[in-house]
């Protein structure tokens, strides 16, 4: 699989909260991997979000995997298909990208983000959902439900109508697989104008992630309202409402609601098509988001945690 990969000039410390490890360090990068959509490229998708200016300022790695024309005419990922979902097609493909760069770079292993837009959205959602010890959160732009579609005919469908009948039991799928699943943080940014990926998909996604959660979240807050701006400097922002439903203090899942965005990535190079010149700015969005959350590993068994006491 090809990959483009950004490397900022110097690695951002983690938070000072953070307690430190040989594998979490103020030299090591966290590392954002994005997916792009249908009809783009890795580098299209690079200039459209504007992520490594953003990722230089804040000290991140950026990798961009590109999906072959020879695997679908149109770059797109096969979201829709079955064994995509449990974890087979280009899932293997994507992880082993991942691991590459992992092992090459001087990479946050605890830190590792995965994003994407439309179709690649919905693969970042795939591989988070088989791979939850690699990925710390995700963040899922203009996205389809998880689960369903089955076919190219059917993925239309999903992204019209969404697909109550598969919303839960898709979930329930990956629980039965994985009973102990780990939290995966999710923010779903969605435009409310989108006639490609309607917003269906983004409500019953939440419920989807509310489900993966389980008993998890305790506190659900009321949705904030942004008023829209006018142009200022390069670009105005639409009106839009952020709402969180959190584990303690710390949002496990963000919903953004975005007015007037049609299906493009929000705040990013209007020039470029799937993306808006209006705000708000989505990558900003995501990187906050992604900043308060790690991939701590599992913790040892207690009996062993025993015997290395008694050895010391």
């Amino acid at each position: 699989m090809a990959y483009y990969l950004y490397l900022p000039q110097k690695a951002a410390s983690p938070p000072a909260a953070w307690p430190m490890t040989p594998a979490s360090s103020p030299a090591r990068l966290p590392l954002l991997v994005m997916l792009h959509g249908c009809e783009q490229t890795a580098t299209e998708f690079a200039q459209g979000t504007r992520m490594n200016h953003l990722a230089e300022k804040k000290g991140w790695a950026v990798l961009y995997p590109q999906q072959s024309r020879q695997n679908h005419p149109n770059r797109c990922w096969k979201w829709y298909d079955s064994a995509t979902q449990a974890g087979g097609g280009d899932v293997g493909l994507i992880v082993g990208v991942i691991e590459k760069v992992a092992a090459s770079q001087p990479i946050d292993r605890s830190r590792i983000y995965l994003c994407g837009i439309s179709a690649g959205a919905a693969m970042a959602h795939i591989v988070a959902l088989n791979h939850p010890q690699l990925i710390a959160a995700i963040g899922l732009h203009s996205a389809p439900l998880f689960g369903a579609g089955r076919s190219p005919l059917g993925a239309y469908q999903v992204m019209q109508q969404g697909d109550g009948q598969r919303m839960h039991g898709a979930i329930a799928e990956v629980l039965a697989r994985s009973p102990h699943f780990p939290s995966m943080p999710t923010i779903l940014i969605q435009g409310q104008g989108d006639t490609v990926v309607r917003p269906i998909n983004q409500s019953q996604l939440e419920q989807q992630v509310l489900l993966l959660h389980r008993s998890a979240i305790d506190r659900r807050a009321p949705a904030i309202d942004k008023p829209a701006s006018a142009a200022n400097r390069r670009r105005g922002t639409h009106a839009y409402s952020v709402r969180d439903f959190c584990q303690k203090n710390k949002a496990l899942l963000r919903v953004v609601k975005i007015a007037g965005l049609a299906h493009s990535w929000s705040g990013g190079d209007g020039a470029l098509p799937f993306h808006s010149g209006v705000g708000p700015d989505a990558s900003q969005l995501m990187l906050a988001f992604f900043a308060r959350h790690r991939r701590l590993a599992p913790a040892a068994a207690p009996r062993h945690r025993r015997a290395i006491k008694a050895r010391a």
